[in-house]
């Protein structure tokens, strides 16, 4: 497998074959150590996802997916259901214990859509099998523990394959706006380690380096957290892409140098006015591309649309440890003990500075209110 196939082909999200544990790649320990580990309670599952083990909107989308089905197995172990019976309630307990599960996990990290989004489809999916067996029968049946856990296990599967192919449609929308030997500035992580195979925001640059083409790419490290030195960095220069690796604060400079023809970013939640939550910094990026004529472009599934959220005000924003700023990747902490830190994990970027916001269903252009509506509809 060359290079560009051993990124783009990545496995970083996966169900062990059992079932009974997600096998994730622990992003935390790359670019240094490559390991992979194994999340089989509600604990370590809300741990990987809250310490970024796992991360990107749509990677934690198919990891709730994923960690739902393993839960789901272990509520059918201890107490199995076969046959008919004359009441419905075990399903529904099946049912209510599923939603504190779901619950638990949506509240490791509030902002990324993905994760309610995914919990939200499982739950449905169960919902369904339950209501389609009572209308089939005729009677209050019960479905059966192992049967409603099947039904999470193939919607978590669906999840994962459907991200795979959106990650695909992004790309070749994304492809078509930039040009062989392009600048492209990005900014945190959006590839495969963030989703599935091509990514969203690095998806377009790894397509195309696939068909022959050339790009010049400059990653912002990412302050504070570093997922553009640590990840991104590193899978561009593992597919051989042309990366040059900048400090957060030397966009500006590239940008100036007439380095940089488009930006490319991910999201973790779009508003339905086009507002988009994106990893800190984001915006400051996109402040920049639009004083210099530069067009920033937002790639992301159209799960990552929240019709429901009205502004990027209306967006909860995630604030971090401050150990994060002072201490995390130094031998010795950079600032005094009782130094006050803001730690927020997002930023919202107004819909007035993003050229299009591009899905896996088409180019969204302005007025983002109308767009968005059209390709969340179809």
């Amino acid at each position: 497998m060359n290079d560009i196939n051993r990124i783009t082909h990545v496995n970083n999200v996966s169900l062990r074959e059992d079932g009974k544990a997600v096998v994730i790649i622990d992003q935390s320990l790359l670019p240094n150590k490559t390991e992979f580990i194994e999340l089989d309670t509600p604990e370590k599952m809300y741990e990987a996802i809250l310490h970024l083990r796992v991360r990107g909107a749509p990677a934690i989308g198919i990891c709730a997916g994923y960690c739902m089905a393993v839960l789901a197995k272990k509520e059918a172990e201890p107490k199995p259901i076969r046959g008919c019976c004359s009441s419905g309630s075990a399903d529904e307990v099946f049912l209510e214990n599923m939603k504190k599960h779901g619950e638990y996990l949506k509240s490791s990290r509030p902002t990324a859509v993905n994760l309610a989004w995914a919990v939200g489809r499982i739950l449905t999916a169960v919902r369904v099998e339950i209501k389609k067996a009572k209308l089939d029968s005729g009677i209050m049946a019960n479905v059966g523990y192992d049967r409603l856990a099947e039904v999470v296990r193939m919607e978590a599967v669906a999840i994962h394959n459907e991200d795979i192919e959106m990650c695909k449609a992004i790309s070749e929308f994304g492809l078509s706006l930039v040009k062989d030997g392009d600048g492209i500035l990005t900014h945190c992580n959006a590839g495969p380690l963030a989703t599935s195979r091509y990514g969203t925001a690095l998806g377009p640059i790894l397509l195309g380096k696939e068909r022959g083409m050339e790009f010049k790419v400059f990653a912002d490290e990412t302050r504070p957290l570093l997922q553009g030195a640590r990840l991104t960095a590193y899978e561009l220069q593992m597919a051989g892409v042309d990366v040059t690796l900048i400090c957060d604060n030397m966009a500006s400079m590239v940008m100036r140098n007439g380095w940089v023809q488009a930006c490319f970013v991910g999201c973790d939640r779009v508003a339905a006015n086009g507002d988009t939550a994106n990893k800190i910094g984001t915006s400051g990026v996109a402040i920049l591309a639009k004083h210099y004529g530069i067009p920033f472009y937002v790639l992301g599934p159209t799960s990552t649309i929240d019709m429901d959220c009205p502004t990027g005000k209306d967006i909860p924003i995630e604030l971090r440890d401050p150990a994060e700023i002072k201490q995390k990747f130094y031998e010795m902490p950079m600032s005094l003990d009782d130094v006050k830190c803001y730690n927020p994990a997002f930023d919202v970027t107004d819909n007035e500075l993003i050229t299009a916001i591009v899905t896996e269903k088409g180019v969204c252009r302005p007025p983002f209110t109308e767009s968005l509506r059209a390709v969340t509809e179809k």
